[in-house]
């Protein structure tokens, strides 16, 4: 069977973290959304995503093909009744769908000619740039029982402190000593070839995901992820770090979500509280306005890209968009838009001759080039994204 991937009408709840990936490639627990399909279902998945992200992100279409709304985490259940989706039925959950069988054309699609099936259960769904730390939790939990199911761990180097021996994980190639790991409160993953250095203080939920690195003294406590390539030091909490992303010194992230290439610099911290414990209120790309999120503790999501210079101070709620740079003193405001540059003193446009070249720097540290589909991504946002600098 041919499986698809869509993006569905999130998207646009989910920006700018979607402005230069698929819903389907958000990371969430330790594995992403479109990971998890292919582990359950046993087949690699394309996407039906927007038009200038097709190149890089193309969908396969054939004849017959079960369409998967991608803000959907799979479940052992919920794959077990789209493998027995027949022709023209669909499963929904209230009025979304998440998933139907169609031998159509998927501008040709109507429901009402389907069969609805009902799946009422448990199942976490990414709707809001929130859900992917405040639902980190229980997505580390599965994710941690579908990849070590029926598998032995490494075993635990003798000078590592351990409570809860049974809830670690260790995989191939990792390296950790004189650390502290407290998987009482959730599992610890310690992905292929990451590194716990000396001093790390770490308490479960964590996913460390493949080639991560906890940096000398770290303080990391659930439920947190640390994408591949990422390296992390000081303080984080309740915080997902998708891939090539640094916060590599001292200062405090907490709930938060950071996007690929991006960096903080040293002692950058950012708050996740107001001092009035009011309910934080986030930029919302879809109402073009700060909206509620019904949440006390939110603190930073920053886009692919975006980069911050040391000592830099972010506000409760605050949102970066994609290629922003930001330094100076004071708070930046809550809204940073795409190829913003500047701070709280105020901000000009990152130009797109400079994005390309730093970004090429950047990704050439890590031995990956800057191709020119990333290129044609990038300059889409910065045209899209245009009405946000003003």
């Amino acid at each position: 069977m041919n499986y698809i991937l869509f993006d569905s009408d999130v998207r646009k709840a989910l920006l700018p973290l979607t402005y230069t990936r698929p819903v389907a490639d958000i990371r969430i627990g330790i594995l992403t959304i479109r990971e998890k399909w292919e582990k359950y279902l046993g087949y690699t998945t394309s996407t039906l995503t927007e038009e200038y992200l097709e190149k890089r992100y193309p969908m396969v279409e054939m004849a017959e093909n079960i369409m998967i709304n991608a803000s959907f985490c799979p479940t052992e259940r919920l794959v077990k009744r789209i493998r027995n989706l027949k022709k023209n039925e669909a499963i929904f959950r209230g009025e979304d769908v998440i998933a139907f069988y169609t031998t159509e054309k998927q501008e040709a699609v109507d429901f009402s000619t389907y069969k609805a099936i009902e799946f009422d259960e448990e199942i976490i769904q990414v709707k809001n740039t929130w859900d992917i730390f405040s639902k980190n939790e229980k997505a580390i939990q599965e994710d941690f029982a579908l990849i070590t199911s029926e598998r032995t761990s490494l075993p635990i180097p003798k000078t590592v402190n351990v409570i809860n021996p049974e809830n670690i994980f260790i995989e191939e190639g990792a390296q950790l000593t004189f650390a502290t790991l407290n998987a009482t409160t959730g599992p610890i993953y310690i992905g292929k070839n990451a590194v716990i250095m000396e001093g790390c203080l770490v308490r479960g939920s964590l996913a460390l995901c493949e080639n991560a690195v906890l940096k000398m003294g770290a303080k990391v406590y659930g439920a947190t992820t640390v994408g591949p390539n990422c390296k992390v030091g000081g303080e984080v909490g309740n915080s997902v770090l998708f891939q090539n992303t640094n916060k590599g010194h001292e200062g405090y992230l907490g709930n938060s979500v950071l996007g690929e290439w991006c960096n903080l610099g040293a002692d950058t911290n950012n708050s996740n509280l107001k001092n009035n414990y009011a309910e934080v209120k986030l930029w919302s790309y879809e109402q073009e306005r700060f909206a509620k999120t019904g949440l006390q503790f939110c603190g930073l999501i920053m886009g692919d890209h975006s980069k911050c210079g040391i000592n830099t101070m972010f506000n409760t709620g605050t949102v970066v968009g994609v290629s922003a740079n930001i330094f100076g003193t004071g708070f930046p405001r809550n809204f940073v838009p795409s190829f913003s540059w500047g701070g709280a003193a105020g901000f000009t446009t990152y130009q797109l001759p400079k994005v390309f070249e730093v970004t090429e720097k950047v990704m050439q540290r890590r031995n990956v080039a800057f191709e020119d589909t990333e290129q044609e991504i990038l300059t889409h946002v910065f045209e899209n994204s245009k009405k946000f600098r003003r």
